[in-house]
């Protein structure tokens, strides 16, 4: 299956110095507070990889299944960091006595510019702890040997641990995955709708304080630098700074989900893959809940470093 899938409406489109340079098809679903769909756009019944938007749902598969974690080490687990100090730090605090040589996910450097070039001038090379997901493999391992399942082949999708992250993807979103792919950082990639994403988002900022999926939200809300980064490019750790109480995780190739409890959630997905114009159709999508994300509704389009336009929603 491709995550390019056809069927969106158009979203978001592109000015620069008052030209419509592009528009961006996608789909995008809203939930109300109490789980109904009240607006849509495109498919958002058909099947879709949210990719690293499904890491929360991941996270309260490995709790499930005995993970002991702290809060800081869910928003790590929870994470597509940016490989900053403090999370190469968190990592290697949720591997504890497991080796690094034991994760899984390719050696990589930092999506931070910044935390690359030092280890670039540190003379560091490419490491499978600087990988965005290296926080979910650890946890994977770790819960792995929480219950002495054997490291070795932890990706396999018939292995124990992704059995159990199986079982709590498809628990919070409500419909069982059908398909399941390979992630970037080659793990396990289950596919669910749109509209499953939205409902699991709801889930997770809704459960009873102390289950594993609040555990899980209110971790990330409360460790929002740990979620992605506080460079440029963060945009999970902004928004939740900026909005307290707000859940949102993004994944590769233009997904979004985000919830707040007593409002409502949501989940997108640009065709293309696009990523910039995400943020303005959640805030979009939010308005229709009564939810404003001011100023960023618009991305600015810069050219020679001067804001020359805005991406903003059609939709």
């Amino acid at each position: 299956m491709s995550d390019l899938y056809l069927g969106g409406e158009p979203l978001a489109e592109v000015i620069r110095s008052g030209f419509v340079e592009s528009r961006h098809s996608g789909s995008v679903v809203v939930l109300d507070a109490d789980g109904e769909v009240t607006a849509w756009a495109g498919d958002v019944l058909g099947p879709v990889f949210p990719r690293s938007s499904n890491k929360p749902m991941q996270a309260v598969g490995m709790l499930a299944a005995g993970l002991d974690a702290t809060p800081a080490e869910l928003a790590i687990i929870s994470a597509s960091h940016r490989g900053q100090p403090v999370h190469i730090e968190s990592v290697r605090g949720v591997l504890a006595d497991i080796s690094p040589a034991a994760l899984g996910c390719p050696p990589d450097y930092p999506l931070s510019e910044d935390a690359r070039d030092d280890l670039v001038r540190a003379g560091e090379r490419r490491s499978p702890l600087f990988m965005n997901c290296s926080g979910k493999h650890a946890g994977m391992l770790r819960t792995c040997a929480a219950n002495g399942w054997p490291l070795a082949g932890y990706l396999d999708p018939a292995h124990p641990v992704q059995v159990a992250i199986r079982h709590g993807v498809e628990s919070l979103a409500g419909e069982p995955a059908v398909a399941v792919g390979v992630d970037g950082c080659g793990a396990p990639l289950l596919a669910v709708s749109l509209r499953g994403l939205a409902a699991a988002f709801l889930r997770l900022v809704s459960a009873e304080p102390g289950s594993a999926p609040r555990r899980v939200a209110d971790a990330m809300r409360a460790h929002p630098d740990l979620v992605s980064g506080t460079d440029v490019g963060g945009e999970d750790t902004h928004l939740m700074r900026a909005f307290p109480g707000l859940l949102v995780k993004g994944g590769a190739e233009g997904v979004l989900a985000a919830a707040l409890p007593g409002v409502g959630a949501v989940a997108l997905k640009i065709d293309d893959g696009g990523m910039r114009s995400r943020v303005p159709v959640l805030a979009a999508a939010l308005s229709r809940l009564g939810f404003a994300l001011g100023s960023y509704a618009d991305m600015p389009v810069l050219g020679g470093g001067t804001r020359v336009g805005e991406v903003r929603a059609v939709w």
